[in-house]
């Protein structure tokens, strides 16, 4: 999971009105984290230190020259590096006041770059392609710079990539309408160009990382596709003038608002393996005109962190030690993110339980020395037919936009066919990147045509469990317009990031739709199994007490007590009397149907933010509030009295989950339950639950003691084998 946490501004912008520039040149790292060299578009560099947003020093250019490229700091020697006029290169320490009185050498040829990584020395990169280490051209500025790129062929992005003590430079150069990319090994200076795929659009951003023995190469495009490219860290012997092919992977396809074309001011940053930052590119939820700063999970395709950003959005991006740099408007702000390791278990949220799936039965030891012969003569089968299968598929398999159309106007049952045979040709990580695209078109096309909606073609796509909320956001929406409960059940089980305002949403509609509206709907059986199994413990509860038995479980004796005064007094008359007790009786009735109950399970398993969901549960008439709270009254009695409700192999909601919810509801509708006369008896029961519980744990409390002397009066012996040992207490 990631997270993007509370801003703040680090200095203000000079933007001139309708300006497409942010005025700030370059942002780079100082000797620690904590500090930054920015570099505005006009005459000045100035030192900030983040934690405090202030400046540390600054220092100008005189009127008539300027700044052509950022400045950088030179870790080894504490020094500044920056140029002027593209060929005056300056040097200056913390002590200098005036960077005209320090110095500074003109060097033959324009600079294009230079770069500086810690505790390695700058690198100069030239406008022509060459590179040179920066003592080395000081120790003769003049001397003659090769010249690389062909003519009219223009430098648009560099990096330097570090390795432990290697070093690469990257440029990307454009030359009539191509874009190349130019790589060259510091260190060997061995260099080698590849051609950049285009497929008619000129990238938007690139970044670099080093990864694995290779060098991941990140491009941003209008049209919304993040694509990865890997170049080997041992680059290959190339003949002078070679231009090799740069294959690319479709690793991130962003969803663009309909009607808003493609970006223009965009940018995209690898946060590590499995995260992207993206700023300029619109949120899936969110309405036309807004500017946010996400973080994309590449791994499972989800967005896993938004913020909106005021202001004009200049397509500019910075990340350093745990910061985003963004500059927007008239500010530029540092916005901390964090991202945790990208699993399955975290992408499913704070409240998504284990209990729910089926557990994985242990794998068969083989025994290898029968089993080698057999897996040698399988093999080659298996190779075989696989070849013939993906030689098969390949032929007839059908491209993503080539089924996108086709939903565009084929009948449910076309459009049905030609999913299902590529759902069923399509590897996973093609999958992933292909189920929202196609979930997009069809919820595109249904909110267009009210009489076309392919449900089991939305189902088939849910179940491959490779879909988001964030990656077609309209889906769980239209299928509570449609009434399509089982959708939406299949949704709230797979989707991850269900905003708290759809979740709200789904849980107004299932607490306004009679029970005999859901009667008719085909839902999960695990889940109906569960509900099912509490109404069958209601009813045999029932029967024992007809026949006068009594029964015990978890310590307590089911039938009908007597609650203690409130000043916790006895009164011995009162013990005889047989007055119910709602809160330890499992003599209570499910408030709502079978399929309705099925369904708020659901959603009270879905993962939820308490500050996001308190504000739109507020939006819950009184008796909605008081049904679902006498639905979870229920659930809370139910699993007070019986754990063994709470079975693996079934989804069912945990006690922590249930209680969360009734928390919430309270919370959220404090006023109204106090005031409702309907409430009341409600609420007596769940505060005299309360009572007995705060006394069975203040009970428990007091043995506390017993059970510490116990420890250490007799201490654990290792006798390296299994025991079971029982401690009887009274």
């Amino acid at each position: 999971m990631a997270a993007l946490f509370e801003g703040s501004t680090l200095c203000a912008l000079s933007v001139a009105q309708n300006s497409t520039e942010s005025g700030i040149q370059g942002i780079e790292l100082h000797g620690d984290d904590d500090h930054v060299v920015v570099t505005n578009s006009s005459r000045s560099v100035t030192v900030y230190k983040v934690s405090d947003q202030k400046p540390l020093g600054n220092w100008t250019v005189k009127q008539g020259q300027s700044i052509t490229c950022p400045a950088v700091y030179n870790s080894k020697t504490r020094e500044y590096v920056v140029v002027t006029d593209n060929k005056v290169i300056r040097i200056w320490t913390d002590d200098d006041i005036n960077i005209d009185k320090t110095f500074r050498a003109t060097v033959s040829s324009n600079v294009w770059r230079v770069h500086s990584a810690l505790d390695q020395e700058p690198v100069v990169l030239f406008h022509t392609g060459a590179v040179r280490l920066l003592d080395a051209l000081l120790a003769e500025p003049q001397q003659n710079v090769e010249v690389i790129l062909r003519e009219e062929e223009i430098i648009r992005w560099s990096t330097l990539v570090t390795s432990g003590k290697q070093q690469w430079i990257l440029y990307v150069t454009e030359l009539k309408g191509e874009h190349f990319l130019h790589v060259q090994n510091v260190g060997d200076s061995r260099r080698a160009a590849y051609r950049v795929e285009g497929a008619g659009f000129a990238p938007l951003s690139f970044s670099a990382t080093p990864r694995s023995g290779n060098l991941n190469i990140l491009s941003l495009y209008p049209d919304g596709c993040v694509y990865v490219s890997m170049v080997p860290m041992r680059l290959p012997v190339v003949a002078e003038g070679e231009v090799l092919a740069l294959p690319r992977t479709l690793l991130l396809r962003l969803p663009l608002a309909e009607g808003e074309g493609a970006l223009v001011s965009a940018s995209a940053v690898p946060l590590d393996a499995a995260h992207v930052a993206v700023v300029g590119v619109p949120h899936p939820s969110a309405g036309a005109g807004k500017d946010y700063l996400c973080i994309w999970n590449t791994n499972f395709q989800t967005l896993q962190a938004g913020k909106e950003i005021a202001g004009k959005i200049y397509g500019q991006l910075w990340c350093y030690s745990g910061k985003l740099y963004v500059p927007h408007g008239k500010a530029l702000s540092v916005i901390p993110f964090e991202c945790q390791k990208s699993s399955l278990a975290a992408a499913l949220g704070k409240l998504k339980q284990s209990g729910g799936c089926e557990s994985t039965p242990p794998l068969p030891l083989p025994l290898w020395g029968a089993a080698v012969s057999e897996e040698v003569s399988a093999s080659g089968m298996a190779t075989r037919r696989n070849k013939m299968t993906r030689k098969s598929q390949g032929a007839s398999t059908v491209s993503v936009d080539q089924l996108i159309e086709q939903i565009k106007t084929g009948s449910e049952e076309e459009v049905q066919k030609g999913v299902a045979s590529f759902l069923s040709k399509s590897d996973l990580p093609g999958l992933q990147l292909a189920v929202g695209s196609l979930a997009r078109a069809l919820v595109s096309r249904s909110l267009a045509e009210p009489s076309f909606y392919p449900h089991k073609v939305l189902v088939q796509l849910v179940h491959t469990q490779c879909l988001c909320h964030s990656g077609c956001p309209e889906l769980l929406t239209l299928a509570l317009e449609k009434k399509d409960f089982a959708l939406c059940q299949f949704c709230l089980q797979v989707f991850p990031d269900i905003p708290e305002a759809v979740t709200c949403a789904c849980l107004k509609v299932l607490l306004s739709t009679p029970d005999s509206e859901l009667e008719a709907v085909t839902l999960e059986t695990d889940s109906v199994a569960f509900v099912e199994g509490l109404s069958a413990v209601t009813a045999q509860e029932e029967e024992k007490q007809k026949d006068g038995e009594e029964t015990q479980q978890n310590g307590f004796t089911m039938v009908t007590v007597t609650a203690p005064p409130e000043d916790g007094s006895g009164d011995t008359q009162h013990t005889h009397q047989r007055k119910p007790k709602l809160a330890m009786s499992l003599d209570i009735t499910r408030p709502v149907g079978l399929y309705r109950a099925v369904l708020l399970n659901e959603i009270l398993q879905t993962p939820y933010s308490d500050t996001f969901l308190l504000p739109h549960l507020k939006d819950l008439t009184a008796p909605q509030v008081i049904l679902f709270l006498q639905y979870l009254q229920f659930l809370y009695v139910k699993y007070y009295h019986d754990i063994n409700t709470q079975v693996p192999a079934l989804r069912s909601p945990t006690m922590s989950q249930i209680i969360d919810w009734v928390c919430l509801l309270v919370d959220a509708h404090f006023t109204i339950l106090v005031m409702a006369p309907e409430a009341k008896e409600l609420l007596a029961g769940l505060h005299s639950f309360v009572r007995a519980q705060m006394k069975l744990f203040t009970d428990l409390g007091k043995i506390e003691g017993s059970l510490q002397a116990l420890k250490k009066a007799k201490q654990s012996r290792d006798n390296s084998q299994y025991s079971i040992e029982v401690i009887e207490l009274f």
